[in-house]
């Protein structure tokens, strides 16, 4: 039985949202063990959640700092560490950890601002364990679904022929009204310039449709135009956010992300289409994705059922016409860090093709900026500060 990598926890703790799902998707494939953690800001609740989750009294920390030099100096210390706090505090731990030598696993935005996303990059550039590298996973979790797998693989092998169109929402309501105003706390430090940076849904959920898109497609974006709008009363943050998108090559895009959507939970969808044919799914019902063949009746393929891609059949856990969803998505991409840290343990490489690293995390934060900065513009086409990720090394 292959040994499981021992697990840290920034974040998480009692009343926190994320922080379960990650330690869901973790625990599933039983490829982690959870032994430490700095679950919360307040001592008292970090050490009160450690509790719950069963963490050895001395391995409940006040802070990452403190985590970060007390695991790195333990033979038995944790090999990874789980970044779930809100975006601002994502670059603090993220670099004390990869100063320490421990991999890690950051949930999405990468960082709040594009200046410390560069930053993160050129430590994970530089930082070497014993002659390895680390290995850096950001939480797009959408990547994780196989039928998400199965059309990044039908797109790369020309199926829909060359890319004409790109269309990705992600629509919610949950902010239609001020939820922020009612202590809810997801609400409170997403609409905080201070903890969420300066993009509101362009940062939460609209760097998660981008990704998608990008993932899938493969088009790698030359400018765009954007309008950020918040509806909502004294909101410093937008809660609406709608993009034209130019890729290299030709192809067009569009892209809409909001908050204040009455009647959409999590909308998330993508439509590509090209000489030959199309493709569309929606996160809501992920285990069908629609080819329609130019001319051709369209097609229903469903994750483990007839047509599935080696790819897609590989992140499936149960058989066809049971369903898998967000939880088992979010484990397919633990099990692929987890791999990629065995494999740098082993002397080998720490690249996840199939799941988002730091090049994406800093593409999206230039999709970020390059959002606000024509949105501040009247709307004005804009290119991103990141033409494309770079494969290792330090930004331009």
């Amino acid at each position: 039985m292959t040994r499981r990598l021992r697990l840290g926890m920034v974040g998480g703790g009692r009343g926190a949202f994320i922080g379960a799902v990650h330690r869901f998707a973790a625990r599933l494939d039983g490829d982690y063990e959870l032994v430490a953690g700095a679950f919360s800001a307040d001592p008292e609740k970090g050490r009160a959640s450690a509790e719950d989750l069963g963490i050895a009294p001395g391995r409940a920390y006040a802070s990452w700092e403190e985590m970060a030099r007390a695991e790195a100096a333990r033979p038995d210390g944790i090999e990874v560490v789980s970044i779930v706090t809100p975006n601002h505090l994502h670059f603090g731990p993220a670099k004390a950890f990869l100063e320490a030598g421990i991999h890690v696993i950051c949930d999405k935005p990468l960082t709040s601002t594009l200046e410390d996303a560069r930053a993160l990059a050129r430590i994970l550039a530089a930082r070497m364990v014993g002659g390895r590298p680390l290995v850096f996973g950001l939480t797009h979790a959408y990547a994780g679904y196989p039928l998400v797998r199965q059309a990044r693989e039908m797109v790369a092998r020309g199926d829909l022929g060359p890319l004409r169109i790109a269309q990705v929402e992600y629509p919610q309501d949950w902010l239609t009204e001020p939820a922020e105003d009612s202590g809810n706390k997801q609400a409170l430090w997403r609409m905080d310039p201070a903890n969420a940076g300066e993009g509101g849904a362009v940062g939460d959920i609209g760097t998660h449709a981008y990704h998608l898109l990008r993932h899938v497609t493969g088009l790698k974006l030359e400018a765009l135009s954007a309008d950020l709008r918040s509806f909502g009363p004294g909101r410093r943050l937008d809660d609406d956010v709608q993009a034209m998108l130019r890729f290299r090559g030709g192809a067009r895009g569009m892209l809409w992300a909001s908050q204040i959507a009455p009647g959409h939970e999590n909308g998330l969808r993508l439509r590509v289409y090209g000489a030959k044919g199309g493709l569309e799914w929606a996160q809501e019902a992920p285990n069908q994705l629609w080819f329609s063949p130019y001319g051709e009746p369209r097609r229903l393929l469903t994750r483990g059922g007839a047509g599935a891609s080696p790819g897609a059949a590989s992140l499936t856990r149960t058989p066809a016409g049971h369903p898998e969803g967000y939880l088992e998505a979010f484990a397919n991409l633990y099990q692929d860090y987890a791999r990629a840290i065995r494999r740098v343990q082993a002397g080998g490489s720490p690249e996840t093709p199939e799941s988002p690293g730091l090049a994406e995390g800093l593409e999206g934060m230039a999709f970020i900026d390059a959002c606000l900065r024509s949105s501040r513009a009247d709307a004005a086409w804009t290119a991103p500060s990141l033409l494309e990720p770079p494969d290792s090394g330090v930004p331009s």
